[in-house]
Parts: structure tokens; C-alpha cells; sequence
């Protein structure tokens, strides 16, 4: 038995991942281009590798002529006295394979075997590393920050470093070497040098798998993320489900004392998540989407996915939000086109019939034009004073936010 080989096939097939089966071709294809490098030719050359005992043979099919001078190529013929040495039973014009001794190939052929060897491992190393990660594909995976070059941040995942470029990374938010971040891996692609993998902080689906691997209801199918819009390092929306009526889907979210929700909200250095209960009806669903804004009617467009909806008037900044990006998160979770109105725009705007929206309940809670809910006020929101630019934004439309300025 061949203990060296033995021991370095082992230790390739531990270290590196690598297939045993690949090595031992590997190291097959290696001495079939030493003896095409020490002959000048190889096509009638046959290697073989045991693979119980890891012997190797390197053996020449030669066809048998009668006299040494009819000899015309030593690599491909052999006179037959020679032969019958090999194989007793030889004939002038059959063949007989001949042992070589590849041990004997010069510094030359020995190198270029051995950088087949290795050229093969890498490759095989690369094809692995591939194939892992290609499997993470769609999921996260916790990485270390290596190194920081210009806008682009290296980062290690184990076995293979990822690429966090500028558009995938967070505004606001600074990375140091040796921080520890989870990112969502967005895609693999096989190179030259290896694979290139390319992760992401910015993508909602970040947020989607943090919820999968923090809360329990959500790994094992009670509760589902229907829907989700996000707006990396600012605020997220997310919409939720619960498929066993005894359990409550925004509490499964936000665990006990906000514990689940909270581990998420660290791990996006701070990042606002709002949680809302999913409803098949767009109406229901768009009121939940614009919380905490109190909302008096919603009037939504299957067809059409738009919504034209009511809120009090001491309310319209709270819908909006800060730069419009409450209702654009909305519009985003929902799907809908979101068009909001104080009651008292809503009631000369074109297209809406105020008497629709009225509702007596409202009014029996004692609420009257210009009230405000200290309740429901948030810092910035109310008064901003917001120009018609910062409210042009998908999801609502310009007359609305210009209205919405006034």
C-alpha cells in the first residue's frame, strides 16, 4: 500500500471538502500529462490508481513487430523477444501493455504533473465553496467585517468572503473590521478566482429571515409575513398572518416585553419596525398599513389598486409621515396607490362623495375638526411644513401631498 498518497488523499479529502474520487482522477490525469510531456505523446498511455491500496500503474499499450528492427516508435511497438517477457503468450501484431517508470521523468514533466495536481484541487476547492453557498442563496448567513475597500466592504462568511457594495449597504449605518453583521446573501456567481458572492444589508428580505429565525410561530407555519416594504436603516412594515385563530400574529412577532422584536431591532442597529395584521380586505388592510394614524374611511380600487382615504384633519401629517414615508411604506405594503385627505379636503376634492366617509361613530367619540390626539402625535410628524418635492413620492399622488402641505 501507498501510505504517502494514502495519508495526503485523506487529509485533501478532510481539510478541503474534496471528493476522493476527484483526486484520485486528478492525480490519474496528472501522470498521463508527465508522460505526454517526458514521450512527446500519450495516446497510447494507460494510468490507473488503486483505490483500496492506492498504488498507482502508468502502463503503455505497444503492438508487437517481430525484430528489434522493425521498431520505428519504442513508445507505441516492441520486438517481440522483449514481449513475450511481458506477457508469454505474445504474438508478432498483438499488443501487450509495458510497465513505465515514471519515477524516471525528468524535473520538467514531475513539476508539470504536480501543478495538475494543485491546478485541480483548486479547482475542486472553488466548485465546493460554490455549491455551499449557492445552497445559502436567498437566505442570511453571519459575517465579519475584513476590510474596507473604498465604498465596497469585504466580508468574511467562513469559507469564502462576500461583497458588500454601496447600494447594498445601509445609509448611516458604519461597519469597522471585525464587526459582526448578518447579510442576505442576493447572489452567487462562479469566476476565475473563485466564486463571487454578493450580500446585502439594505434588502427586505433581510428583515423577513431575521423574523424566521427569531420567532418560533413563523419557522413552523402558524404565522406568515404576507407582505413587507422597507426603507433600510429608517423603518420597516411588515403584515402578518396567523393561520390558528388562538394565535395572535403581531403578538408572536413582537414576543414577550417586545423581546423578539427588539433582538431584530439591534441587530439593524436600530431600525423601526412596525408589525401589522394582514386582511383580505384592501380596506382593512391600507387602514392597518397607515397605523398609528386614525383613519375615518378608506375607499379602495380593486381594479384600479388604488385607495383614496380619510383621515381627521389634526391627523393628515401622522398618515403622511416624516417626508411622506409612512404613507409610501404603506403603499408599498399594500400594493395600492394611496391617496390621503384631511376630512375637510376630502369634502370639496374632486372624486370624493364626503358623505361616504362620514361615520357617526366617530363623531360619538367626541372628536371635533382641529382636535389633537396627544395620543397618537409623533415627534416631527405633526407641522412639519413639508414642501410639495418632499411629498412626490410613489404611492400617493401629487395633488394629495400638496393639499396634505397647506
Amino acid at each position: 500500500m501507498n501510505t504517502e498518497l494514502k495519508e495526503a488523499i485523506e487529509a485533501l479529502e478532510k481539510e478541503k471538502n474534496i471528493k476522493r474520487e476527484t483526486l484520485f482522477e486528478a492525480i490519474e490525469n496528472a501522470l498521463i500529462t508527465a508522460c505526454k510531456n517526458n514521450f512527446g505523446k500519450a495516446d497510447n498511455i494507460k494510468v490507473a490508481v488503486d483505490r483500496d491500496t492506492f498504488e498507482y500503474s502508468c502502463l503503455a499499450e505497444k503492438t508487437v513487430v517481430e525484430t528489434e528492427d522493425d521498431v520505428e516508435d519504442k513508445l507505441l511497438e516492441i520486438p517481440l523477444a522483449e514481449a513475450v517477457k511481458v506477457n508469454p503468450a505474445a504474438t508478432v501484431g498483438s499488443t501487450v501493455d509495458v510497465k513505465i517508470n515514471s519515477q524516471s521523468f525528468g524535473r520538467i514533466a514531475t513539476q508539470i504533473a504536480k501543478n495538475v495536481i494543485l491546478q485541480k484541487i483548486r479547482e475542486e476547492e472553488r466548485s465546493v465553496v460554490y455549491d455551499y453557498y449557492i445552497g445559502k442563496q436567498k437566505s442570511i448567513v453571519t459575517g465579519i467585517v475584513q476590510r474596507i475597500n473604498g465604498n465596497n466592504i469585504s466580508v468574511n462568511l467562513g469559507r469564502a468572503d462576500g461583497l458588500l457594495n454601496e447600494k447594498e449597504q445601509v445609509p448611516g449605518e458604519h461597519l469597522k473590521a471585525t464587526d459582526r453583521i448578518k447579510v442576505y446573501i442576493v447572489d452567487v456567481r462562479t469566476t476565475n478566482r473563485g466564486p463571487r458572492i454578493l450580500v446585502s444589508r439594505t434588502h427586505p428580505e433581510l428583515v423577513k429571515k431575521l423574523f424566521e429565525q427569531e420567532v418560533t410561530e413563523i419557522k413552523d407555519g402558524i404565522v406568515e409575513i404576507r407582505s413587507i416594504a422597507r426603507e433600510a436603516g429608517s423603518r420597516t412594515k411588515i403584515a402578518v398572518y396567523s393561520n390558528d385563530p388562538k394565535v395572535d400574529a403581531v403578538g408572536a412577532c413582537v414576543g414577550i416585553n417586545g423581546v423578539r422584536v427588539n433582538n431584530i431591532v439591534d441587530e439593524l442597529r436600530g431600525e423601526k419596525i412596525d408589525i401589522i395584521n394582514w386582511d383580505e380586505n384592501p380596506g382593512n388592510l391600507i387602514q392597518n398599513a397607515l397605523s398609528p394614524a386614525k383613519i375615518v374611511a378608506v375607499f379602495a380600487d380593486p381594479e384600479e389598486k388604488t385607495a383614496k382615504v380619510v383621515v381627521p384633519d389634526y391627523q393628515l401629517s401622522l398618515a403622511i409621515g416624516r417626508e411622506g414615508q409612512n404613507a409610501r411604506l404603506a403603499a408599498k405594503l399594500t400594493g395600492y396607490k394611496i391617496d390621503i385627505k384631511s376630512e375637510t379636503q376630502a369634502k370639496d376634492a374632486p372624486g370624493f362623495r364626503y358623505e361616504d366617509y362620514v361615520d357617526d361613530e366617530y363623531y360619538e367619540e367626541g372628536y371635533e375638526d382641529g382636535e389633537y390626539d396627544e395620543a397618537y402625535a409623533e415627534e416631527g410628524y405633526a407641522e412639519e411644513g413639508y414642501s410639495e418635492e418632499e411629498y412626490s413620492e410613489e404611492g400617493y399622488s401629487e395633488e394629495e401631498t400638496t393639499e396634505g402641505a397647506e
